[in-house]
């Protein structure tokens, strides 16, 4: 955890530490270091009760339709944490109003509390204290508290640039080629280019096709939301990254932004030659499509996972292959420091060099000619060990209090640890206690594991006062 501002260059002092002395107080008035995980933890938390509660006031209902508190809560949860987990049909049941207030619950989760919070406070002139920049840091998952409030900046155009170029093709498409009405093609496409850009999934068709089902194997649509998902996915740091190389194009991309385009790049082919090999002769799901609606079929299925959560083909007609393989691209999720989920792709490519480096008998561990740090290495195998545990430990306390089946109950746990939002089907049947284990699965998902263990702690790290003998201990 990064040390607040008139802390000294050795840290707090050893009678308590995490904490520091406020000025004046000499020695007898500690003041507890601000926690950043736990501030972000909390914010989270809040938007979504307060989303939660404005989703169950009967302005945001269609007529006809009642929303209970819990189901209004997991629709919150769902639309902050940018899931798309849901327990009713959201054109269906929820009004103009409500629509729009999830859209906003959207944005706010997509970009983060802290984000958002930075850019109203520099709409209204209010300094940004180092403090503050702090929260910014470990909200965006930087390295500095340099530069947060221009990055913020950076983040809030970027954002604003791809959700209008997103809306107009999708406007000017479903206006032109399906004959929508012009307003509704423009709600329609605002709603989802921003849905997608933040990698939430939430659509506002009707149940009868749900998501994206009736646009199956269509290239513009493919490009376009796929797009969006995977530029949402990629992280603000790689896109500023990739900014910075088309400004001046001798700047060298840093290893992070290699890491991410490569890993990124190996799951979009290898997922979708798996679901191409499992569904391209499936009747119920592409074998109905052309050649070329399969490739863009099998694609967008691919990217889906990374994690949005809009299906173009019947997740319930899916063969057990392509349902193993969804499971697989959910779990790893997007990468770090943008709209996605699960335990990133960075972690996956150090697990994987790690397991490489290992069995080549490498004391070190190198990526494209840097060497990476063991606390970096071990981070990643914490996160991916947590992320396993929570999921393990979700899954058995749905298989015991929700009743469905273990393929379809796993399924349904990663889709929300990935904050992903696809499903097998069993969300709206989902019992109360298993829509309040799935609610806070999403919750844990999109916080990041690590970080609510981080918050959830009294104390920051502690240097350890001995250091103590090495001993080797047997593995295998």
């Amino acid at each position: 955890m990064s040390r607040s501002a008139g802390s000294t260059g050795n840290g707090p002092g050893p009678e308590e530490p995490g904490t520091r002395w406020a000025a004046g107080e000499g020695r007898a008035g500690p003041v507890r270091e601000p926690n950043p995980a736990r501030v972000l933890a909390l914010g989270f938390a809040g938007v979504i009760l307060l989303g939660g509660l404005l989703l169950s006031l009967p302005f945001a209902w269609e007529p006809g339709h009642r929303v209970s508190f819990l189901d209004a809560l997991f629709t919150a949860t769902s639309a902050v944490c940018v899931t798309g987990l849901v327990v009713t049909n959201t054109a269906e049941t929820f009004s103009t109003a409500g629509e729009l207030i999830i859209l906003a619950l959207i944005q706010v989760g997509g970009l983060g509390v802290m984000t958002m919070s930075t850019l109203f406070a520099i709409l209204v002139g209010k300094r940004i204290t180092f403090r503050e920049r702090l929260l910014i840091q470990e909200s965006l998952g930087q390295l500095s508290p340099a530069g947060m409030v221009r990055l913020v900046l950076y983040v809030a155009a970027v954002t604003a640039g791809f959700e209008v170029v997103g809306a107009t093709l999708l406007t000017l498409y479903w206006w032109l080629a399906y004959d929508m009405p012009f307003g509704l093609a423009a709600y329609r496409g605002l709603f989802h280019a921003v849905s997608a850009f933040n990698n939430a999934g939430f659509d506002v068709f009707d149940s009868r096709r749900p998501s994206l089902e009736r646009f199956a194997g269509d290239p513009v649509i493919t490009l376009t939301i796929g797009g969006l998902i995977v530029a949402g996915g990629l992280g603000f740091t790689v896109l500023a990254d990739l900014g910075r190389r088309l400004r001046h194009p001798r700047h060298r991309l840093s290893l992070h932004t290699r890491l991410v385009l490569w890993t990124t790049a190996a799951l979009l082919v290898l997922g979708t030659v798996l679901v191409a090999a499992g569904e391209w002769s499936n009747p119920a799901t592409m074998g109905r499509l052309s050649p070329g609606g399969r490739f863009w079929a099998a694609l967008f299925h691919s990217i889906t996972p990374r994690t949005a959560g809009f299906n173009m083909l019947p997740m319930a007609e899916l063969t057990n292959l392509t349902v193993l393989a969804t499971i697989l691209l959910m779990f790893v999720g997007g990468s770090p420091a943008g709209t996605a989920g699960g335990i990133k792709t960075t972690t996956l490519a150090l697990l994987l060099a790690t397991v490489r480096a290992t069995v080549r008998g490498e004391d070190e561990l190198v990526l494209m000619e840097r060497r990476i740090p063991t606390l970096v290495v071990a981070k990643a195998l914490a996160l991916a060990v947590m992320a396993a545990g929570l999921v393990l430990a979700v899954t058995v306390g749905m298989l015991l209090w929700d009743g469905h089946s273990l393929e379809a109950t796993v399924f349904e746990v990663v889709s929300a640890f990935g904050t992903v939002g696809l499903s097998l089907g069993i969300t709206p049947e989902l019992t109360a206690a298993g829509k309040v284990l799935i609610l806070l699965t999403m919750y844990a998902g999109r916080v990041g594991p690590l970080t609510v263990a981080v918050a959830l702690t009294r104390r920051g790290r502690r240097p350890r006062a001995v250091r103590y003998p090495e001993e080797r201990v047997l593995v295998g």
